[in-house]
C-alpha cells in the first residue's frame, strides 16, 4: 500500500466515500512504479538488448553507461542495473536529499530540490565525467524524471549558483506553469535544453523518461528544445519577474536574444541522430490506471482531464462544484461515481509571510470550502512523488464534514488558505495524506467520489 495511516484518514467524515477514493488513489499511484515499468520495457537475452521495439546488439558496443536525475530516478536505475548486470560499465544518478538507498554499479548522489544546491552542481560534474567517456561505440541510458531540472544545476559561467537559486525561488513562488519555468531554466544552463546530447554525441542515447509536465511531451537535457531566449524573456515578463531576477540572468538572456549561436540545440542537429526515446510513465497513464480501478469497483467513472492547471484553491473549488452538480442533477455522470483528473496546479505567493503547504493541500482545502454540508462526497488530491511542495505530505482528503470539523478544532480554513499554510490545518484535522516511497513522479492526481 502506498498511502500510510489510512486508519486515521478513515476515522471520521464520509467513511464510505473516503474508503473508495483512497483505494483508487493507492491503486493508480502503485501502477506507475518506475522499476516495474522499466523491467517491462528493457529485456536482455544474450547479447540482444530490447528496449520496447528497439533492439541493440551489445556485442557491437564497447561500454554501456547510465546517467540521470530526478525524484523517481532511483527505481529506474535499479531496474537497469539488475537487467544489465556486468554489462554495465559505469553510471551516476542525482536524486533528492533523503534518498538513502545505493546501487552497486551506479553512483547515487543526493542534491537539493525544489531549490538547487552545490551538491547538485557536483553531481552534474560527475555525470559529465561519465558523459565525456562515451564514444561512438558506446550506449548510454539517460533517465529523466520529475525534479531533474532542480537536481541538475549547472549554470552558464556568468550566472552564479547563488543567482540560480534566487531565480528558481522566484519562479516557483510566481505561480508560473512548469513550461514557463523550464523555458527560463534551460536558457541559463550549460547542459539543459539538449546541450547534454551534444556532450554525449556520437554515442547511442536511450532516453527513459517519466513525464511530469502538463504538456505531456518528452523532456530533459538530451531532448531538443523548442523554446528560445525570447521565450525565456517573455516568461519572465509575463509573470512580473524580468526586472526582479538577478542582473546576471537578465544580461545573459538579453545577450542570447542577440546571438543565435548561444541558442539551445534544435531537433535537426547531429546530436539527436542516434537517439531513442521511451516514455515509461505520464499523467495520462495515471488517470487510466485510476479509471481501471474505479470500474473494477463497479463505480461509474469519468476522466475529466489530464491537463489541469491553475491556482490550486480555485481548482479545488471547481472540482467540488462539479461534484455538487453530480449529487444534485446526476451529470456529467450518475452516482455512485468517480471523477478523475490529473495535472499540476500552482500556488502564487506574493510575500514572505506564508506558512507551510503545497498545491495539492490547497486543492483539498479549497474543495472543502465548497463541499461544506454535502453528503456522500470525498475528494483527495495527491502528489504522485509522495511530496507536495517543500513538505513530506503528499496531499489531502476532505469531504462535506471538513468545514464543520475544522470549526470544532478551531481551524479557520479560509485563513489558512490566505496565508498559504495548508499543512498545519490538514495535520490538525487528521486529513493530511502521507505515503510510502511511490517510485514515480507523474504530476498530481485529483479524485472525487460521489456515493
Amino acid at each position: 500500500m502506498i498511502i500510510r495511516k489510512k486508519h486515521e484518514l478513515l476515522s471520521h467524515g464520509e467513511r464510505d466515500a473516503r474508503t473508495a477514493v483512497l483505494d483508487i488513489a493507492d491503486a493508480a499511484v502503485s501502477a506507475m512504479n518506475g522499476e516495474t515499468a522499466t523491467r517491462a520495457l528493457v529485456r536482455l537475452d544474450g547479447n540482444e538488448l530490447r528496449v520496447g521495439d528497439d533492439t541493440f546488439d551489445l556485442s557491437q558496443f564497447r561500454n554501456v553507461y547510465v546517467i540521470g536525475a530526478g525524484k523517481a530516478t532511483y527505481p529506474v536505475a535499479k531496474a537497469l542495473e539488475d537487467v544489465l548486470g556486468d554489462r554495465l560499465t559505469d553510471g551516476v544518478i542525482i536524486v533528492k536529499h533523503g534518498e538513502s538507498r545505493r546501487l552497486s554499479r551506479i553512483d547515487v548522489i543526493e542534491a537539493g530540490h525544489p531549490l538547487p544546491d552545490q551538491a547538485g552542481v557536483e553531481g552534474v560534474e560527475r555525470m559529465l565525467e561519465v558523459a565525456n567517456m562515451a564514444g561512438k561505440l558506446d550506449l548510454i541510458f539517460c533517465i529523466i524524471t520529475g525534479g531533474a531540472s532542480a537536481l541538475m544545476p549547472f549554470p552558464v559561467d556568468s550566472v552564479s549558483l547563488k543567482d540560480l537559486i534566487t531565480l528558481n525561488e522566484m519562479l516557483l513562488f510566481s505561480g508560473a506553469p512548469i513550461e514557463d519555468i523550464n523555458a527560463v531554466r534551460k536558457h541559463v544552463s550549460q547542459i539543459k535544453g539538449g546541450f547534454l546530447a551534444q556532450v554525449l554525441h556520437p554515442a547511442y542515447i536511450v532516453n527513459l523518461i517519466i513525464i511530469d509536465e502538463v504538456a505531456g511531451k518528452p523532456w530533459g537535457p538530451t531532448i531538443p528544445d523548442p523554446t528560445t531566449f525570447s521565450d525565456a524573456k517573455a516568461s519572465l515578463v509575463r509573470h512580473g519577474l524580468w526586472d526582479r531576477v538577478p542582473a546576471s540572468v537578465r544580461d545573459y538572456i538579453a545577450r542570447g536574444m542577440d546571438d543565435p549561436s548561444m541558442e539551445t540545440p534544435f531537433p535537426e542537429g547531429d546530436s539527436f541522430i542516434r537517439m531513442y526515446t521511451h516514455v515509461i510513465g505520464d499523467n495520462t497513464m495515471l488517470c487510466d490506471a485510476a479509471l481501471t480501478r474505479a470500474l473494477s469497483m463497479d463505480l461509474n467513472a469519468l476522466v475529466l482531464t489530464s491537463e489541469i492547471e491553475g491556482e490550486s484553491s480555485d481548482i479545488g473549488i471547481a472540482l467540488a462544484s462539479i461534484a455538487r452538480e453530480v449529487r444534485a442533477r446526476g451529470r456529467p455522470c450518475s452516482p455512485p461515481c468517480v471523477l478523475i483528473a490529473g495535472g499540476e496546479t500552482t500556488v502564487t505567493i506574493v510575500d514572505d509571510a506564508h506558512g507551510k503547504g503545497g498545491p495539492n493541500q490547497e486543492v483539498a482545502l479549497g474543495a472543502a470550502t465548497k463541499l461544506a454540508g454535502t453528503s456522500g462526497i470525498a475528494l483527495c488530491a495527491i502528489g504522485t512523488d509522495g511530496t507536495d511542495g517543500p513538505t513530506e505530505i503528499a496531499g489531502g482528503i476532505v469531504d462535506g464534514t471538513t468545514m464543520q470539523r475544522a470549526l470544532d478544532e478551531g481551524v479557520d480554513i479560509h485563513a489558512h488558505l490566505g496565508r498559504h499554510d495548508a499543512s498545519s490545518a490538514l495535520v490538525k484535522m487528521g486529513d493530511a495524506i502521507y505515503t510510502s516511497p511511490t517510485e514515480t513522479n507523474v504530476m498530481d492526481l485529483y479524485l472525487v467520489v460521489i456515493v
